[in-house]
């Protein structure tokens, strides 16, 4: 599975940005997907979970309420819509696919797109 991110940016507090994660390589339709962040001098953290079976979504406490994870099989995409941002949710944003141990640990992972929040 080769995954492809982007969507990441600077915007300043209160603003809303979009991810979006491309997968190719295998039938998307039927893989979990995430989303995690990685601050710097962080380690890398979950942020959020949708599930293929039942579309399930899961999310870090830390985003509930702000961040929406959803998929379109047709595209073979996952988005992450990002709203109410704060300073503190600037990372590395990473998705992955295909989990080993849902919904925190995953087979494959993007590249990462950033994204900067100002206050």
């Amino acid at each position: 599975v080769q995954l492809q991110a982007s969507g990441g940016g600077l915007v300043q507090a209160g603003g809303s940005l979009r991810l979006s994660c491309a997968a190719s390589g295998r039938t998307f339709s039927r893989t979990n997907m995430g989303w995690f962040r990685q601050a710097p001098g962080k380690d890398r953290e979950f942020v959020s979970a949708i599930s293929w079976v039942t579309t399930s979504t899961y999310y870090a406490d830390s985003v509930k309420g702000r961040f929406t994870i959803s998929r379109d099989n047709a595209k073979n995409t996952v988005f992450l819509q990002m709203n109410s941002l704060k300073p503190e949710d600037t990372a590395v944003y990473y998705c992955a696919a295909e989990s080993i141990r849902w919904p925190y640990e995953y087979r494959y992972w993007g590249q990462g797109t950033q994204v900067t929040v100002s206050s």
